[in-house]
């Protein structure tokens, strides 16, 4: 991680409140391709990890049993709360959680993280992984900044002082080994897709 979760906190809780205004055609691609991935019943818990202001798990509240949103950043989360009370969504909590201490004491069905894991080290994203498989859902798709090829240092889709994006392969590799089989890979720009693992053991 090139900053401490603080960092990135804080960094967060700045932008909180614009930050659904100034997103991408890839990021809102990616949104709708994790909610299509997601597709929960309405038995199914599901975990929104890096849940941000809840384009994600909002969306997904309205099928799911049950929505926990997990974030570092009071600002998003309050943006997030604010957008549940207003869409009288009673099934969601926002808390904060890390990717490694996501602060779960109930069981999930299904794990969610849209741009939120590219600001972890490959090290981290593989222990990060490790975590999410030991909570033992069915289904973990990850949408986010990740090379499919060599990408060019002319034209980052990433900030190189805070993100630390991974290849496809290595996410790939890291999801196998947690017990993880890849159902899906779409690539929505040669430095953004969207992955779905599916559990195998």
């Amino acid at each position: 991680m090139k900053k401490t979760l603080e960092e990135h906190a804080a960094r967060f809780d700045d932008v909180a409140p614009e930050y659904d205004d100034d997103k991408t055609e890839e990021y809102r691609a990616c949104v709708s391709l994790v909610v299509e991935y997601a597709d929960p019943t309405a038995e199914d818990t599901v975990l929104d990890l890096g849940c941000g202001t809840g384009a994600i798990g909002l969306a997904l509240a309205e099928d799911a049993r049950r929505v926990l949103g997990r974030d570092i950043s009071e600002g998003m989360m309050a943006e997030a709360r604010e957008k549940a009370a207003a869409r009288g969504l009673d099934n969601v909590s926002i808390e904060a959680g890390t990717f490694r201490e996501p602060n779960v004491e109930e069981s999930v069905d299904i794990v969610v993280s849209n741009f939120a894991m590219h600001h972890l080290s490959d090290e981290e994203k593989r222990a990060a992984i490790g975590v999410i498989a030991d909570l033992g859902p069915r289904r973990f798709v990850l949408g986010d900044v990740m090379f499919f090829g060599e990408p060019d240092p002319e034209e980052p889709f990433y900030s190189p002082e805070v993100d630390d994006p991974a290849t496809v392969g290595v996410l790939a590799d890291a999801l196998t080994d947690s017990g993880f089989s890849l159902t899906a890979v779409e690539m929505v720009h040669e430095q953004v897709g969207v992955l779905v693992a599916e559990r195998t053991a």
